[in-house]
């Protein structure tokens, strides 16, 4: 069972490089990014991304700062965006497939997917499920059985509400089982840390997260069980079992990247369009994203607005299936 097929794409070949930014905008007085969770986790992440790579290769002359707006799993975020700094040419916010998967359900109210303009992705992550060391849970087989046996006895927690990408990664797992995943016993996160917390507080059993929260987790004592990926992972990731591995046929990709609000001026968004394809040639900062357990994804323009909308689609035909939308 493949639920989310041909989710994850790949830059054009042959898309023309810029070699360098052009003058035909001025760089952002006061640049930011907007992290909509707290400190931790995949979004702080994605902004530390763009922090650090924009600084350490020269691009912007100005410091970049991370900022968070916490709630609803980007909800807040966007509706901020949307709302109130709908021209605001200095703030990125960060965005994943968590963020395409909400828009999906209906999760950031009246707005939709239409109404930002996406910038760029820069990498795509994986979904992963992981235990605390001690946990008698060595592999999905285990879990499996538990779950079959007692649905309720396995806390399970994880980003974002029922529906969102934390209880998805799970609901996946039991519905490959024969499990209904409506009697999952599932504790919800605002993200970040916050669950990654409670496991090691054992006031869970197992979380769901993503490859590139792995690594900032290390000293907690925690194992992870699966990655949801086609392949295993390179780097230290690899000894990291698929799910397809384990028999279970479940793949769940996040996309990673950055939007800017519907009023922003094209001038400003091609400058930091062209800002990130220079940032993409730089053999030093792809190496920053693969030691973060993030491979690098470069899609803009025209072809990100239909990935975009691609999944944004697919999501809601994963969400009529689960009875969570109409």
């Amino acid at each position: 069972m493949k639920l989310l097929k041909n989710c994850l794409f790949l830059p054009l070949a042959g898309a023309v490089l810029l070699t360098s930014l052009q003058a035909t905008a001025a760089q952002p007085n006061r640049p930011e990014c907007i992290a909509p969770s707290k400190p931790g986790g995949g979004f702080d992440l994605t902004c530390k991304l763009a922090q650090a790579g924009l600084k350490d290769n020269d691009i912007l002359k100005s410091p970049m700062r991370v900022t968070y707006m916490p709630g609803g799993i980007g909800a807040v975020a966007y509706n901020a965006i949307v709302a109130n700094r709908r021209n605001d040419p200095g703030t990125l916010v960060a965005f994943s497939g968590a963020s395409l998967l909400n828009l999906a359900l209906g999760k950031y109210g009246r707005f939709d997917e239409n109404e930002v303009q996406w910038l760029t992705t820069i990498g795509t992550d994986y979904g992963t499920l992981a235990v605390r060391d001690d946990s008698p849970y060595k592999n999905l087989d285990d879990v499996v059985k538990a779950l079959k046996k007692d649905p309720k006895s396995v806390v399970v927690g994880g980003g974002g509400s029922i529906g969102g990408q934390g209880w998805m990664k799970i609901a996946l797992l039991a519905k490959a089982a024969g499990i209904n995943p409506s009697e999952l016993r599932y504790a919800a996160f605002e993200g970040g840390s916050e669950h990654y917390m409670a496991l090691m507080g054992k006031h869970v059993d197992l979380v769901t997260g993503s490859a590139s929260e792995i690594a900032s987790q290390q000293g907690n004592n925690i194992r992870t069980l699966a990655v949801f990926s086609e392949e295993r992972l390179p780097g230290d990731l690899a000894s990291i079992p698929t799910a397809r591995e384990q028999g279970y046929e479940i793949q769940w990709p996040l996309i990673r990247g950055y939007f800017l609000g519907p009023d922003v001026p094209q001038e400003q968004v091609q400058w930091w369009r062209e800002a990130f394809t220079k940032l993409e040639s730089s053999p030093q900062f792809e190496r920053y994203m693969v030691d973060r357990d993030v491979l690098p994804m470069y899609v803009s323009g025209p072809q990100l607005q239909a990935l975009v909308h691609k999944q944004v689609e697919q999501h809601r035909e994963l969400g009529r299936e689960f009875g969570l939308v109409e």
